[in-house]
């Protein structure tokens, strides 16, 4: 999938668990995880506000656009 998923970055930045991170936004931890390790299928504009918030951060600094291969096709 073309958009790669940073939330592992600005965990390490912030020295934020994932259960930390899950509990303060007010999602579950496998669904963060599902989340952040780029499994999701779509993110609601209020999760990404609130992960936005507790990592004082902004969207592009989450989700990123990486062309895919072309061999991938």
């Amino acid at each position: 999938m073309p958009i790669v998923v940073d939330i592992d970055v600005m965990l390490a930045r912030r020295k934020m668990s994932v259960g930390e991170l899950a509990d303060r936004v007010g999602i579950t931890p496998a669904n963060l995880a599902v989340l952040k390790n780029g499994r999701a299928k779509a993110v609601r504009f209020v999760t990404l506000a609130a992960l936005c918030e507790v990592l004082a951060c902004q969207p592009g600094d989450l989700l990123r656009w990486e062309a895919e291969d072309a061999a991938d096709g």
